[in-house]
Protein backbone atom coordinates (compact mmCIF):
# COMPACT_ATOMS: atom_id res chain seq x y z
CA UNK A 1 0.00 0.00 0.00
CA UNK A 2 1.47 3.34 -0.76
CA UNK A 3 1.76 5.36 2.19
CA UNK A 4 0.15 8.75 2.84
CA UNK A 5 3.57 10.99 2.90
CA UNK A 6 4.49 8.90 -0.60
CA UNK A 7 1.99 10.74 -2.29
CA UNK A 8 3.27 14.23 -3.70
CA UNK A 9 -0.06 15.75 -5.60
CA UNK A 10 0.99 18.54 -7.52
CA UNK A 11 -1.30 21.58 -7.09
CA UNK A 12 -3.50 23.15 -9.75
CA UNK A 13 -0.98 26.03 -10.94
CA UNK A 14 1.59 23.04 -11.35
CA UNK A 15 -1.09 21.14 -13.22
CA UNK A 16 -1.85 23.33 -15.72
CA UNK A 17 2.34 24.23 -15.69
CA UNK A 18 2.61 20.86 -17.43
CA UNK A 19 -0.55 21.56 -19.71
CA UNK A 20 1.15 24.17 -21.21
CA UNK A 21 4.23 22.39 -21.73
CA UNK A 22 1.90 19.87 -23.31
CA UNK A 23 0.09 22.46 -25.89
CA UNK A 24 3.57 23.87 -26.69
CA UNK A 25 4.44 20.51 -27.86
CA UNK A 26 1.49 20.16 -29.38
CA UNK A 27 1.85 23.38 -31.67
CA UNK A 28 5.12 22.52 -32.12
CA UNK A 29 4.38 19.76 -34.11
CA UNK A 30 1.22 20.78 -35.79
CA UNK A 31 3.14 23.78 -36.81
CA UNK A 32 6.19 21.29 -38.18
CA UNK A 33 3.35 19.42 -40.37
CA UNK A 34 1.23 22.32 -41.35
CA UNK A 35 -1.47 20.80 -39.32
CA UNK A 36 -4.36 23.64 -38.38
CA UNK A 37 -6.35 23.58 -35.15
CA UNK A 38 -7.99 25.58 -32.37
CA UNK A 39 -7.74 25.80 -28.57
CA UNK A 40 -11.53 24.90 -27.59
CA UNK A 41 -14.19 24.75 -25.00
CA UNK A 42 -13.50 26.06 -21.96
CA UNK A 43 -9.60 26.49 -23.14
CA UNK A 44 -10.95 29.13 -25.26
CA UNK A 45 -12.69 30.94 -23.15
CA UNK A 46 -9.75 30.83 -20.92
CA UNK A 47 -7.76 32.44 -23.73
CA UNK A 48 -11.04 34.97 -23.96
CA UNK A 49 -11.69 35.63 -20.60
CA UNK A 50 -8.50 34.89 -18.95
CA UNK A 51 -5.77 35.00 -21.52
CA UNK A 52 -4.80 31.95 -20.06
CA UNK A 53 -6.21 28.87 -18.22
CA UNK A 54 -9.85 29.59 -16.49
CA UNK A 55 -8.24 29.93 -13.03
CA UNK A 56 -10.06 26.45 -11.61
CA UNK A 57 -9.71 24.64 -14.31
CA UNK A 58 -7.50 21.21 -14.88
CA UNK A 59 -7.62 20.22 -18.46
CA UNK A 60 -7.30 21.88 -21.95
CA UNK A 61 -8.70 21.05 -25.20
CA UNK A 62 -8.20 21.57 -28.77
CA UNK A 63 -10.24 20.75 -31.84
CA UNK A 64 -9.35 20.13 -35.15
CA UNK A 65 -11.32 19.14 -38.67
CA UNK A 66 -11.64 15.22 -39.29
CA UNK A 67 -9.26 15.48 -42.04
CA UNK A 68 -6.56 17.39 -40.09
CA UNK A 69 -6.98 15.16 -37.20
CA UNK A 70 -6.52 11.55 -38.68
CA UNK A 71 -3.18 13.18 -40.66
CA UNK A 72 -2.07 14.34 -37.43
CA UNK A 73 -2.72 11.00 -36.02
CA UNK A 74 -0.84 9.16 -38.61
CA UNK A 75 2.37 11.59 -38.82
CA UNK A 76 2.44 13.41 -35.36
CA UNK A 77 5.23 10.18 -33.87
CA UNK A 78 7.15 11.16 -37.13
CA UNK A 79 8.14 14.52 -35.70
CA UNK A 80 6.97 14.38 -31.53
CA UNK A 81 9.60 14.34 -28.61
CA UNK A 82 8.54 10.68 -27.84
CA UNK A 83 11.19 10.53 -24.88
CA UNK A 84 8.85 13.03 -22.90
CA UNK A 85 5.41 12.72 -24.61
CA UNK A 86 2.88 9.87 -25.86
CA UNK A 87 0.29 9.95 -28.68
CA UNK A 88 -2.64 7.66 -27.02
CA UNK A 89 -4.98 7.48 -30.12
CA UNK A 90 -8.18 6.88 -30.34
CA UNK A 91 -9.88 2.93 -30.79
CA UNK A 92 -6.39 1.72 -30.12
CA UNK A 93 -5.41 -1.34 -28.04
CA UNK A 94 -5.62 0.86 -24.72
CA UNK A 95 -7.80 3.52 -25.58
CA UNK A 96 -10.51 2.93 -26.63
CA UNK A 97 -11.96 6.28 -26.45
CA UNK A 98 -13.21 8.26 -29.49
CA UNK A 99 -11.18 11.17 -28.75
CA UNK A 100 -7.21 11.16 -28.28
CA UNK A 101 -4.67 12.59 -26.38
CA UNK A 102 -1.24 13.82 -25.86
CA UNK A 103 0.34 12.49 -22.88
CA UNK A 104 3.21 13.60 -20.50
CA UNK A 105 5.69 10.84 -19.67
CA UNK A 106 6.95 10.03 -15.83
CA UNK A 107 3.59 11.67 -14.82
CA UNK A 108 0.59 10.44 -13.19
CA UNK A 109 -3.34 11.76 -13.65
CA UNK A 110 -5.75 9.60 -11.72
CA UNK A 111 -9.57 10.65 -13.05
CA UNK A 112 -12.50 9.52 -11.67
CA UNK A 113 -12.65 5.80 -13.40
CA UNK A 114 -12.83 2.57 -12.37
CA UNK A 115 -10.11 1.35 -15.38
CA UNK A 116 -10.30 -2.11 -16.86
CA UNK A 117 -7.05 -1.87 -18.21
CA UNK A 118 -4.15 -1.64 -16.32
CA UNK A 119 -1.82 -0.65 -19.48
CA UNK A 120 -3.30 2.52 -20.21
CA UNK A 121 -1.00 5.29 -19.84
CA UNK A 122 -2.16 7.62 -17.49
CA UNK A 123 -0.21 10.71 -17.34
CA UNK A 124 -0.82 14.53 -17.67
CA UNK A 125 -2.62 14.92 -21.09
CA UNK A 126 -4.17 17.05 -23.42
CA UNK A 127 -7.25 16.19 -25.25
CA UNK A 128 -7.71 16.23 -28.59
CA UNK A 129 -11.26 16.10 -30.34
CA UNK A 130 -12.11 15.56 -34.37
CA UNK A 131 -14.75 18.31 -35.84
CA UNK A 132 -16.97 16.50 -38.24
CA UNK A 133 -18.99 17.10 -41.97
CA UNK A 134 -22.51 17.86 -40.83
CA UNK A 135 -25.33 16.56 -42.39
CA UNK A 136 -27.34 18.48 -44.81
CA UNK A 137 -30.77 18.40 -42.99
CA UNK A 138 -31.51 18.22 -39.54
CA UNK A 139 -32.99 14.91 -39.17
CA UNK A 140 -29.96 13.72 -40.37
CA UNK A 141 -27.64 15.11 -38.23
CA UNK A 142 -29.74 14.33 -35.45
CA UNK A 143 -28.95 10.98 -36.41
CA UNK A 144 -25.35 11.68 -36.46
CA UNK A 145 -26.36 13.09 -32.64
CA UNK A 146 -27.10 9.57 -31.79
CA UNK A 147 -24.67 7.57 -33.66
CA UNK A 148 -22.12 9.64 -31.74
CA UNK A 149 -24.06 9.10 -28.23
CA UNK A 150 -24.19 5.19 -29.13
CA UNK A 151 -20.06 5.22 -29.81
CA UNK A 152 -19.47 7.22 -26.63
CA UNK A 153 -21.47 4.54 -24.72
CA UNK A 154 -19.57 1.95 -26.08
CA UNK A 155 -15.98 3.40 -25.63
CA UNK A 156 -16.95 4.77 -22.19
CA UNK A 157 -17.90 1.28 -20.95
CA UNK A 158 -15.17 -0.43 -21.90
CA UNK A 159 -12.66 2.37 -20.13
CA UNK A 160 -14.83 1.56 -17.33
CA UNK A 161 -16.93 4.76 -16.33
CA UNK A 162 -19.04 3.73 -13.76
CA UNK A 163 -23.22 5.76 -13.36
CA UNK A 164 -25.56 6.32 -10.65
CA UNK A 165 -27.91 6.61 -13.46
CA UNK A 166 -30.09 3.79 -14.39
CA UNK A 167 -30.97 4.78 -17.90
CA UNK A 168 -27.17 5.78 -18.84
CA UNK A 169 -26.70 1.80 -17.26
CA UNK A 170 -29.38 0.51 -19.75
CA UNK A 171 -28.16 2.63 -22.67
CA UNK A 172 -24.55 1.63 -22.24
CA UNK A 173 -25.31 -2.16 -21.63
CA UNK A 174 -28.17 -1.86 -25.16
CA UNK A 175 -24.94 0.15 -26.90
CA UNK A 176 -22.50 -2.47 -26.37
CA UNK A 177 -23.99 -4.80 -28.28
CA UNK A 178 -24.08 -2.35 -31.20
CA UNK A 179 -21.37 -2.58 -33.75
CA UNK A 180 -19.18 0.57 -33.88
CA UNK A 181 -18.01 0.60 -36.67
CA UNK A 182 -21.57 1.25 -38.03
CA UNK A 183 -22.40 4.34 -35.72
CA UNK A 184 -18.98 5.43 -36.42
CA UNK A 185 -19.64 6.22 -39.96
CA UNK A 186 -23.29 7.13 -39.09
CA UNK A 187 -21.78 10.03 -36.59
CA UNK A 188 -18.94 11.03 -39.31
CA UNK A 189 -20.50 10.51 -43.05
CA UNK A 190 -21.20 13.88 -44.15
CA UNK A 191 -20.57 15.70 -47.31
CA UNK A 192 -17.07 17.00 -47.96
CA UNK A 193 -16.99 20.84 -46.84
CA UNK A 194 -20.06 20.72 -45.72
CA UNK A 195 -21.80 24.13 -44.52
CA UNK A 196 -21.85 23.21 -40.96
CA UNK A 197 -19.83 20.91 -38.66
CA UNK A 198 -20.44 19.11 -35.72
CA UNK A 199 -18.01 18.24 -32.47
CA UNK A 200 -20.47 15.36 -31.26
CA UNK A 201 -17.10 13.44 -30.37
CA UNK A 202 -15.73 16.46 -28.40
CA UNK A 203 -18.38 14.49 -25.24
CA UNK A 204 -21.45 16.59 -26.52
CA UNK A 205 -24.25 16.79 -24.34
CA UNK A 206 -26.33 19.15 -25.87
CA UNK A 207 -27.40 18.40 -30.01
CA UNK A 208 -27.86 22.52 -30.35
CA UNK A 209 -24.72 23.68 -28.96
CA UNK A 210 -22.32 21.37 -30.96
CA UNK A 211 -23.30 22.30 -35.16
CA UNK A 212 -22.21 25.14 -36.20
CA UNK A 213 -20.65 26.82 -39.41
CA UNK A 214 -17.60 25.53 -40.71
CA UNK A 215 -15.71 28.82 -41.22
CA UNK A 216 -16.05 28.59 -37.28
CA UNK A 217 -13.42 26.13 -37.68
CA UNK A 218 -11.40 27.14 -40.39
CA UNK A 219 -11.15 31.01 -39.91
CA UNK A 220 -9.07 31.28 -37.02
CA UNK A 221 -6.95 33.91 -35.37
CA UNK A 222 -4.46 33.99 -32.37
CA UNK A 223 -4.86 35.17 -29.16
CA UNK A 224 -2.46 35.46 -25.93
CA UNK A 225 -2.66 32.25 -23.62
CA UNK A 226 -0.56 31.82 -20.94
CA UNK A 227 2.29 33.80 -22.28
CA UNK A 228 1.96 31.93 -25.44
CA UNK A 229 -0.14 33.22 -28.95
CA UNK A 230 -2.51 30.09 -29.87
CA UNK A 231 -5.28 29.71 -32.28
CA UNK A 232 -8.78 30.13 -31.36
CA UNK A 233 -11.52 30.63 -33.92
CA UNK A 234 -11.91 34.18 -35.70
CA UNK A 235 -15.84 33.58 -34.20
CA UNK A 236 -15.15 33.14 -30.97
CA UNK A 237 -17.58 35.21 -29.44
CA UNK A 238 -20.57 33.31 -31.50
CA UNK A 239 -19.36 30.24 -30.67
CA UNK A 240 -18.47 30.76 -26.72
CA UNK A 241 -22.27 32.49 -26.96
CA UNK A 242 -23.13 29.10 -28.28
CA UNK A 243 -21.41 27.00 -25.99
CA UNK A 244 -21.70 28.90 -22.76
CA UNK A 245 -24.86 31.76 -22.85
CA UNK A 246 -23.15 34.84 -22.03
CA UNK A 247 -19.59 33.43 -21.01
CA UNK A 248 -18.26 36.44 -19.47
CA UNK A 249 -20.29 35.87 -16.38
CA UNK A 250 -17.83 33.95 -13.68
CA UNK A 251 -20.08 31.04 -12.51
CA UNK A 252 -20.53 30.58 -8.92
CA UNK A 253 -17.73 29.40 -6.37
CA UNK A 254 -19.34 26.21 -5.69
CA UNK A 255 -19.81 25.02 -9.77
CA UNK A 256 -16.05 25.83 -10.09
CA UNK A 257 -15.42 22.87 -7.75
CA UNK A 258 -17.83 20.62 -9.82
CA UNK A 259 -15.79 21.40 -13.06
CA UNK A 260 -12.43 19.48 -11.98
CA UNK A 261 -11.56 16.46 -14.18
CA UNK A 262 -9.29 14.55 -11.96
CA UNK A 263 -8.48 13.17 -7.85
CA UNK A 264 -5.08 13.02 -8.16
CA UNK A 265 -1.69 15.28 -10.31
CA UNK A 266 1.74 13.69 -9.10
CA UNK A 267 4.54 15.08 -11.47
CA UNK A 268 7.00 13.72 -9.71
CA UNK A 269 6.34 10.28 -10.40
CA UNK A 270 4.94 7.80 -13.02
CA UNK A 271 1.76 6.47 -12.96
CA UNK A 272 3.01 3.20 -12.62
CA UNK A 273 3.99 3.97 -9.14
CA UNK A 274 0.05 4.67 -8.41
CA UNK A 275 -1.03 1.27 -10.06
CA UNK A 276 -2.55 -0.43 -6.49
CA UNK A 277 -4.80 2.27 -6.46
CA UNK A 278 -6.45 1.52 -9.71
CA UNK A 279 -6.30 -2.68 -9.23
CA UNK A 280 -8.17 -1.81 -6.05
CA UNK A 281 -10.67 0.37 -7.24
CA UNK A 282 -9.79 2.84 -4.04
CA UNK A 283 -10.38 6.36 -4.76
CA UNK A 284 -12.27 7.39 -1.92
CA UNK A 285 -8.77 6.20 -0.03
CA UNK A 286 -6.75 7.96 -2.41
CA UNK A 287 -8.38 11.20 -2.60
CA UNK A 288 -9.04 11.63 1.36
CA UNK A 289 -5.35 10.78 2.04
CA UNK A 290 -4.46 13.67 -0.48
CA UNK A 291 -6.52 16.24 1.08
Amino acid sequence: MIKEKAITPATLQEHQSALKKLLEEFDRVCKKLNIPYILFAGTMLGAVRHQGFIPWDDDLDVLMLRKDYEFFLQHADEVLEKETFSLQKEFTEHWPMFFSKLRLNETTCLEKYHPKDFETHHGVYIDIFPCDNAAKTSFARKIQFFASKVVIAKSLKKRGYETRSSLKKVFMKVCSFLPTSLFRKLATHGKENSKLVHSFFAAAKDFSKNVYPREFVTERVNLSFEGGSYPVSKEYDQLLNLLYGDYMVLPPQEEREDKKHVVLVDLTKPYEYYREYHENLDFDVLTKSIR
